[in-house]
């Protein structure tokens, strides 16, 4: 894993792959890589524009590429739906679970959920069940869903998963990612369980320059504060190039491990993908099963083939 980098991607052709968020920062980034090796890449993404505009750059960087743009709104369960219904592929190799939302002031989604957890976490749980048909059938196929060392700084609350109680929004960004972990957790028991050639693992960017850390700033014209993030980006945090090797290590490497959680190799912040620290609680077959449990029943989404973890 030493020194791991995008020219270490083996060869991808002949797969396909899935990448939500693909339209900019580590999304695009993953996306155009698992197309310069090969794969036919769908770019799910809710702006059709930027998605578009995704298809094109990725084509300039690498003109033999298969990459498409099919629109995903993780904020609208109708959406996710219509997407997976819509998707023209038998087999499904990879599926990256990449896009996401940092810090919002609470919204809700089209379903009523609190927008973080809604996106973060419900939507890639209904994206990926609606889409596991596909996955169990495509012998060696990952899911490979992004984290973020944030986890580490709050624990789920089943009790108030959207957080009607109180709302604070950096709380719920760090749920929502503990969220993630969890899913990947009980994903990877249950398909130990049943004995399936597909791989749940987890990833994280570490602190890279993407539009998260500005978005929540820009939506409530807090100038002050978004400029502060856009300094630490320029001055603190690694370009997206190198915040989507743990996704990339994760999807494509040979050796990796179910439940495994790949980040940077310096202090979890930046640097060549190594092995990441993890809150223990990310690992609670108990809180996984709970956690599951309450998905299932807000999306209304149950994994075909796969049953009860052992």
């Amino acid at each position: 894993m030493a020194g791991w980098s995008a020219d270490d991607i083996p060869d991808q052709r002949g797969r396909v792959a899935v990448v939500t968020g693909a339209s900019s920062g580590i999304g695009l980034v993953t996306a155009r890589e698992l197309a310069r090796r090969g794969a036919r890449v769908v770019l799910a993404c809710r702006s059709e524009a930027r998605g578009r505009e995704a298809e094109r750059r990725i084509r300039a960087a690498a003109p033999r590429a298969e990459a498409e743009f099919r629109r995903l709104d993780l904020a609208d369960l109708s959406s996710v739906r219509a997407f997976a219904a819509d998707l023209p592929y038998d087999r499904l190799d990879l599926l990256i679970n990449n896009a996401g939302v940092m810090a919002l002031p609470y919204r809700r989604t089209a379903d009523g959920f609190e927008t973080q957890f809604g996106v973060n976490h419900l939507g890639h749980f209904a994206l990926t069940g609606l889409l596991m048909p596909r996955l169990l059938t495509t012998p060696g196929a990952r899911v490979v869903s992004v984290s973020s060392i944030m986890h580490a700084l709050a624990d789920v609350d089943t009790g108030d998963l959207n957080s009607e109680r109180r709302y604070r929004r950096w709380a719920a960004y760090s749920r929502s990612k503990t969220a993630n972990l969890l899913f990947v957790h009980e994903l990877a028991r249950r398909l130990q369980a049943a004995d399936a050639d597909v791989l749940a693992a987890a990833a994280h960017p570490g602190y890279a320059a993407t539009g998260l850390q500005t978005a929540g700033a820009r939506m409530e014209g807090r100038k002050g504060v978004e400029r502060i993030m856009e300094l630490g980006n320029r001055l603190v945090a690694q370009p997206a190039e190198s915040g989507a090797l743990p996704s990339l290590y994760a999807a494509t490497a040979p050796g990796v491990r179910q439940d495994s959680f790949t980040g940077p190799r310096l202090a979890m912040w930046r640097g060549a993908p190594a092995p990441s620290w993890r809150a223990r609680r990310t690992r609670d077959d108990v809180m996984g099963e709970r956690l599951w449990a309450a998905s299932e029943q807000l999306t209304k989404v149950t994994y075909q083939g796969l049953g009860e973890a052992a």
